[in-house]
């Protein structure tokens, strides 16, 4: 609890903070007297000075996030004259771990120039130790050097690690995106596709009925019809694309089964609907899904076998639904449709039966397709009523 409520905070607002506790307990018992010493020149009493060099040690942390090299600097520089001073040991001297730390994790530009500054500085201070009279040995430069560069890689430890779980977010979202844009152009090809097969047909269905002007108005009520169908659904499609996934998820269904039927019988298709079992409370994704397949079926029954039987049959029980559309006739026979000349054929591109067996997998389910052996073609998909196996 009070580490999430440490990391809702603003960096800013935790930065100095931190640096004010820490100039606290700087100055308090018995923390006051344990801190980092180098150097080992003899100890002059406390004064004014050495308050103020143990400030320069504590207070620049409050900014060691937004300006890490400024806080370094700062800290680098106040330790170096408080020991070659020879003021007591203060527990501020910690800060210059932080502030190494804190370039290792926050520096965000020129990372390669913080170190050899830092390197330079720290060989200044050496010399000057060294002048002053330090009983220090090279080895103890070379170890209290190897301590400091430890602390500032552990923070290039920790924003490595950081850095990649952000690419990680990034590409994630990069694949729910493209997913995203994958299955709402599966939708888009179902929807138009369809409908604009349907009135194609209708159309073309159309222009040998002038004997007749009743039939001539139903198949033009029916055209009327199928293009309102389609603007409902493009509408609703916009819809889940502009909502969240609360409102998304209580949009309405775009349409009936019976009514889709409906609609491919007024277009010339001889089509008999067959309903086994009662459906179960299934979810959105699992009754779309039925939709598509029973909508591209009958869209590639209009294209390819015109005015052939088409049976469409659902089997539903608790744990599935098992979807079957049989078109009779061969592929062939969708040539000489005067609907369909002029290319009318290819309509889909292809992405029809492919999408349907991304959806129906994407879900559990099993999908196939196929022409059979006495002619025609199947699309047989069976769907998990929980939307997974």
């Amino acid at each position: 609890m009070l580490s999430r409520w440490w990391g809702s905070r603003p960096v800013a607002t935790r930065d100095r903070e931190f640096a004010v506790v820490f100039t606290v307990l700087s100055f308090a018992e018995p923390l006051a007297r344990i801190g980092a010493q180098f150097g080992d020149l003899p100890t002059h009493r406390a004064s004014a000075a050495g308050v103020l060099w143990a400030l320069g040690q504590a207070l620049p942390l409050a900014v060691r996030t937004r300006w890490p090299t400024v806080c370094l600097a700062a800290v680098g520089i106040s330790f170096a004259v408080h020991e070659c001073l020879g003021y007591p040991p203060t527990f501020a001297s910690l800060g210059l771990y932080i502030a190494l730390y804190s370039v290792g994790a926050h520096q965000q530009h020129h990372r390669q120039a913080a170190p050899l500054a830092a390197t330079g500085g720290y060989l200044v201070f050496g010399v000057t130790l060294h002048a002053l009279g330090s009983p220090n040995t090279w080895t103890d430069f070379v170890v209290f050097y190897v301590a400091l560069t430890a602390m500032w890689s552990l923070g290039a430890v920790v924003r490595g690690r950081r850095a990649h779980e952000a690419e990680r977010r990034r590409l994630s979202a990069q694949a729910a995106i493209a997913e995203e844009r994958s299955r709402m152009a599966r939708e888009l090809h179902d929807v138009v596709t369809h409908h604009v097969t349907a009135m194609v047909v209708q159309a073309g269905a159309a222009q040998y009925l002038t004997a007749s002007p009743d039939r001539v108005g139903r198949a033009l009520e029916a055209i009327t019809g199928t293009g309102r169908t389609a603007l409902a659904e493009l509408r609703f499609l916009l819809d889940v694309l502009e909502a969240t996934g609360e409102s998304a998820s209580r949009a309405p269904m775009p349409g009936r089964l019976p009514g889709l039927v409906e609609q491919a019988r007024a277009g010339g298709q001889p089509i008999e609907l067959v309903e086994d079992g009662e459906p179960a409370d299934t979810a959105t994704n699992v009754r779309l899904a039925t939709y598509r397949v029973v909508q591209e079926s009958l869209t590639n029954a209009a294209k390819y076998a015109a005015g052939e039987r088409t049976l469409v049959r659902l089997a539903h029980t608790p744990a599935w639904t098992d979807v079957e559309v049989t078109t009779a006739g061969t592929a062939g026979g969708a040539a000489d449709a005067p609907a369909l000349r002029h290319g009318g054929a290819h309509v889909s591109g292809g992405r029809g039966l492919t999408g349907l067996r991304e959806r129906v997998e994407m879900l559990g389910g099993e999908f196939a397709a196929g022409p059979l052996q006495e002619g025609g073609f199947r699309v047989y998909a069976r769907i998990p009523a929980g939307g997974a196996a």
